[in-house]
């Protein structure tokens, strides 16, 4: 017979794998009495576990929200993941700030069994990241608030500050977070304009719920709306290119973020795509490695000419650097 604690972690393993139990469920996977079961649950809600019931004997078990933070149960893949996702957290910023992702990393990796420190090992020696994009970073505070508002399902208000550095006051009803990789994008209706907008987090200065709740009729598909406006920023240029690929294929090598695109029959893609400057957008395309054609403006496709050039004769040169 297993022991008592073993027992109980076995039980935790189960609840968390199903939604529902019933009370003879548990008992035949883990060879018990019903009554064992009934015990081992009384003493993980003694333990701080959240475990709620439906009576009767059709019953079932599962695990709920509970009111502090219990041990958790991690076989050894989901330790692994774990560190990996808390690991790539705080190399990527992606909560703003790397502090409270290196703090959890750390206290995890002390207590992981040393053939999954190992293997984190292996990775941390092969893995390498390019270094990051720098930008405007945001508060871990802002973004809690910004996810509990889209959680509470009431009108909030925002002061936001624009790109010129103007701070507005302004009610919304609150949806969606939406991360594109680089920044987060805080999706809801503003009252006042009546429009769904989407708003950069990074310039979110507090939000402050009303109490107001509302109901959200017809939203926005939240990511494709993110992609839409951040395409629509306008530009001092803008290029139009042919890829010899079809839309699925052209959207992984110029994502809609960047650029508008449109069908050119089933195997190519045109796409519109802004820059500062045509050396810019020709610099970008190359970076593609992809073939392609220019089919405005001539200034691009003149540029783009100029640095092919320049790449082929850096490397025509057959003799060796001394």
């Amino acid at each position: 017979m297993i022991s008592t604690s073993a027992r109980l972690l076995q039980l935790v393993s189960l609840l968390s794998a199903r939604p529902t139990w019933t009370c003879h469920e548990l008992a035949e996977r883990m060879a018990v009495t019903d009554r064992t079961v009934r015990r081992d649950v009384a003493r993980l809600r003694e333990l701080g576990y959240c475990v709620e019931s439906d009576p009767g004997p059709w019953g079932g078990y599962r695990l709920g929200g509970g009111t502090r933070v219990p041990p958790l149960v991690l076989d050894d893949e989901e330790a692994l993941a774990v560190a990996v996702a808390l690991r790539e957290a705080a190399l990527s910023g992606v909560l703003g700030d790397d502090r409270a992702a290196v703090s959890a990393l750390l206290k995890l990796r002390q207590v992981l069994p040393p053939r999954i420190a190992d293997r984190l090992g292996e990775m941390d020696a092969t893995f390498v990241h390019t270094p990051r994009a720098e930008g405007p970073r945001i508060s871990p505070g802002v973004l809690r608030e910004l996810a509990a508002a889209c959680r509470r399902g009431e009108r909030a208000r925002l002061s936001y500050r624009d790109h010129a550095g103007r701070e507005s006051v302004r009610d919304v009803d609150p949806y969606r977070l939406v991360h594109t990789g680089l920044r987060w994008y805080f999706v809801a209706r503003d009252v006042a304009r009546d429009q769904w907008r989407t708003f950069r987090a990074d310039r979110v200065v507090h939000v402050r719920p009303t109490g107001r709740p509302v109901e959200l009729v017809d939203p926005p598909d939240p990511a494709l709306l993110v992609s839409r406006s951040i395409a629509s920023v306008v530009y001092p240029l803008y290029g139009r290119v042919r890829l010899p690929h079809p839309m699925d294929r052209a959207l992984r090598l110029i994502p809609p973020t960047i650029g508008t695109h449109h069908p050119d029959g089933p195997d190519a893609t045109l796409v519109e795509i802004g820059a500062n400057d045509a050396d810019e957008l020709a610099r970008y395309l190359l970076g593609l490695g992809t073939p392609l054609r220019v089919l405005a403006p001539d200034e691009v496709r003149s540029a783009l000419l100029r640095r092919t050039r320049e790449l082929f004769e850096d490397n025509a040169d057959s003799h060796s650097p001394r």
